[in-house]
């Protein structure tokens, strides 16, 4: 048997000390021993470091929170691995999972750039959390299965995957990446895993979902839990839901699906202004950020190897 390539498991942390033990001990049993563990801490003020004590390889630790992408790019940055898992700290990997995806990617050849396992709910394993991300003609992007029950089924190609527990190829993550980031840290958190399955998808890479390869995620944020949600939360997801679309979307994706997007844009900006004021920044920001945004969306389609036309299948 050959040398394992190395898999750099990058785990972000805010506040996330009631699940860090469980996620400690499923990185313990993977089956794949050629890892990395690269912690980066977004200023949490619980008791992190103790429960992580020698487990990682390497830790970042931020004075301030600097949003999930930034934190998730500076991982990557300090990472050597071949693959890079992307984890969340409530997610509970079983043992076999890095091995499966980094299996299932050297198998299914160089054009894939990104892999995920099923992802059941921690909290009703016989349901599905997430097999990967795919696109509607609203401009909205849904986790794959999510409440549905569980089922065999076999590998397939995805739009993309979840930030969750996703692994990429280094080689994807160095070509995709935009002056340097390869997550757009304008996302801050939410979305930024959607507008990296897009750019890729528009550069040219494919993404695969692996059933054998296998995980639990505690859902926290979800459409119907949005009420309940910190403000900052929904206005980020508000503001990245224009975004997602402004810097990644052709013009012949935004005629075919206009007529879907913009009832649901005059549904989200009512509500912004009428019940959910709170999230009325999300509309400040992107208005004083429009040149910025212009700006990236011609960095992206410069580099698109894949016309709309090819990628309308994907938005349903």
């Amino acid at each position: 048997m050959g040398r394992q390539p190395l898999v750099s498991i990058v785990l972000i942390t805010w506040n996330s000390a009631p699940y860090l033990q469980r996620c400690l001990e499923g990185i313990r049993r993977q089956t794949h021993l050629e890892r990395e563990l690269i912690v980066v801490d977004n200023a949490s003020v619980d008791d992190w470091p103790a429960i992580i004590g020698k487990a990682a390889t390497d830790v970042i630790r931020n004075d301030d929170n600097r949003g999930f992408a930034a934190a998730a790019n500076q991982g990557i940055g300090a990472s050597k691995g071949e693959f890079v898992l992307l984890l969340n700290p409530d997610c509970f990997l079983e043992a076999e999972y890095c091995a499966e995806l980094v299996s299932s990617l050297q198998i299914a050849g160089g054009k894939f750039g990104s892999a995920t396992g099923k992802l059941l709910l921690a909290d009703d394993p016989a349901r599905v959390d997430s097999k990967g991300i795919r696109m509607t003609r609203s401009g909205r992007h849904l986790d794959i299965g999510q409440g549905e029950p569980d089922f065999e089924d076999g590998d397939a190609e995805v739009f993309g995957v979840s930030g969750a527990a996703g692994m990429y190829r280094r080689s994807f993550l160095d070509d995709v990446a935009i002056d340097g980031e390869v997550f757009d840290e304008d996302f801050f958190a939410y979305r930024e895993d959607a507008d990296l399955a897009w750019r890729g998808r528009l550069m040219g890479w494919r993404s695969l979902y692996v059933p054998d390869a296998v995980a639990h995620h505690v859902r926290r944020v979800t459409p119907a839990a949005r009420r309940s949600l910190p403000a900052a939360i929904n206005m980020h997801s508000v503001k990245n839901r224009f975004l997602l679309r402004l810097k990644n979307e052709g013009m012949y994706l935004a005629l075919r699906n206009s007529p879907f997007e913009l009832f649901r844009d005059l549904v989200t900006i009512g509500a912004v202004v009428t019940v959910e004021r709170s999230s009325l920044p999300a509309l400040g920001w992107l208005w004083r950020n429009r040149r910025r945004i212009s700006a990236k969306r011609r960095a992206v389609q410069a580099r698109r190897r894949v016309s709309d036309r090819s990628l309308a299948g994907w938005f349903q």
